[in-house]
């Protein structure tokens, strides 16, 4: 086989191992946004439900303590920077009206 010949399979199979190792790349990627995806869902429900623990719990009363307060609307700040939808919106409002006992 002449020199050329051997550039030539030496290039595709080159090219065969690139393309192999480009596509695990790839799907090792695609796990990990998937993955994070996942997290970001389970904590966003969690901070939900925290958050209406509260509610359900001083919605008759309309009272609620400080540092209670003070969680709600860490948990309200943390949902919506994970773009948490506009449902808590209203109960984070109706929360904020509450009498505070310190």
């Amino acid at each position: 086989m002449s020199p050329k010949g051997e550039q030539q399979e030496m290039s595709i199979g080159g090219i065969a191992g690139l393309i192999t190792v480009v596509a695990a790349a790839l799907l090792v990627v695609w796990k990990v946004i998937v993955w994070g995806q996942r997290i970001v869902e389970g904590l966003r429900c969690q901070l939900r439900t925290d958050m209406l623990v509260v509610y359900y719990r001083h919605k008759d009363g309309k009272e609620i303590r400080q540092y209670e307060l003070e969680n709600f609307l860490k948990n309200y700040q943390a949902y919506k920077a994970l773009h948490g939808n506009s449902f808590i919106d209203t109960v984070a409002a109706e929360v904020k009206s509450w009498q505070i006992n310190t």
